[in-house]
């Protein structure tokens, strides 16, 4: 059994994963959100011990994506919250169990034992992963998620929403009316404050953004992600 243990307190998370492996589970430990996104899209796990209020990612977040991908890894929060509309709120996002802190070790184990024997049904169709890359950068259609190389890259909100839009109509020019909506971040791009993202991200995304390779402006037309 391959168990993640995400949580920022770091005497925590390694007492948690000492516990884990004296029962035979193979363990590894994240203290940040960051670190979790990375170390699930490398491996396969039966378990995520997930702490909610973590740095750079929040679990909740971290939750959300695992469960909407169609993962079949398991997710037992914990918090240091212990209201019932806490609990709620992890459940509601698709965590299969909750467990609020302090908690006993052994309590812990039995947790993981339980959800494991619980089966939670695949998805109907398994979603073809849809990607564009351009550059040293791949962009996930489907989870929105940015990659340089094999290492996630990090974006606003906002301008996740600019190259989701970009990436998905890639190679087309889009004018600014186009590309006016940010639905997913409710940052308004009305206007010229498309142009403002648009330079934003072209520094982080061009090696020179005075001459750029990938997001690309079409005169007359807007703004184009070349893809390779």
């Amino acid at each position: 059994m391959r168990v993640l243990v995400v949580e920022d307190q770091t005497m925590l998370a390694d007492l948690v994963a000492t516990g884990l492996r004296r029962e035979s589970m193979a363990v590894d430990v994240a203290y940040d959100g960051t670190t979790a996104q990375y170390r699930l899209g490398l491996h396969d796990y039966d378990v995520v011990v997930l702490d909610r209020d973590l740095p750079g990612v929040h679990g909740d977040d971290i939750c959300a994506e695992l469960i909407g991908s169609g993962s079949r890894t398991k997710v037992l929060m914990l918090t240091a919250a212990g209201s019932l509309d806490d609990r709620v709120d992890g459940l509601e996002l698709g965590a299969d169990d909750y467990l609020t802190k302090p908690f006993e070790p052994k309590e812990l184990v039995l947790r993981i034992q339980s959800i494991l024997k619980r089966a939670r049904p695949a998805p109907a169709v398994t979603p073809q992963r849809r990607v564009v890359k351009f550059g040293p950068f791949l962009f996930e259609l489907d989870r929105r998620r940015l990659f340089r190389g094999e290492e996630p890259f990090y974006l606003t909100e906002a301008e996740t929403d600019l190259l989701a839009q970009l990436a998905a109509r890639a190679g087309e020019a889009l004018s600014r009316d186009e590309l006016t909506t940010a639905p997913e971040s409710g940052e308004s791009t009305a206007g010229r404050q498309v142009d403002v993202l648009v330079t934003r991200l072209r520094r982080k995304i061009e090696d020179d953004p005075r001459f750029p390779r990938h997001l690309q402006t079409v005169r007359g037309r807007g703004y184009m992600l070349q893809p390779d």
